[in-house]
């Protein structure tokens, strides 16, 4: 079985490896990714955020400096999100791309809900770095 997938695509005005440093940062979620970071700690290694979804720990997975900002979040009860986030080099620009995938029982409005909160974040991220 396989998720319906949406790829949210942003053009940003900066180099791309200046973006993953950025992105790829936990202690920077707060300043664009607003779905996920309202504040961020690191407790012994962890980073952990409380969420408008409650207390989660976020988790990038390795390859940060080739662009690959891949993350998953954990909630509370153990469930583990996976989400796919890329920066790409497109000539001058970059274009940051993040899959949102539609779990389980997740329906249609929802589904809109989540496409647009990373559409807005990456709006965010683009704002923060160009501006």
């Amino acid at each position: 079985m396989s998720f319906d997938a949406r790829h949210i695509s942003q053009t940003i005005h900066t180099d791309p490896s200046d973006i993953a440093v950025f992105a790829g940062n936990p202690a920077n979620l707060p300043q664009w990714a607003a779905g996920l970071s309202e504040g961020i700690r690191n407790e012994a290694g962890r980073w952990i955020t409380d969420s408008p979804m409650g207390e989660v720990e976020v988790s990038f997975r390795p390859g940060i400096e080739f662009g690959i900002l891949d993350h998953d979040v954990i909630f509370p009860d153990g469930t583990t999100v996976h989400n796919p986030l890329r920066v790409l080099h497109n000539d001058d620009v970059s274009e940051v791309v993040f899959t949102v995938y539609r779990l389980p029982n997740v329906s249609d409005e929802e589904f809109a809900r989540d496409i647009e909160a990373v559409r807005k974040d990456l709006e965010r991220l683009r704002d923060v770095l160009e501006g």
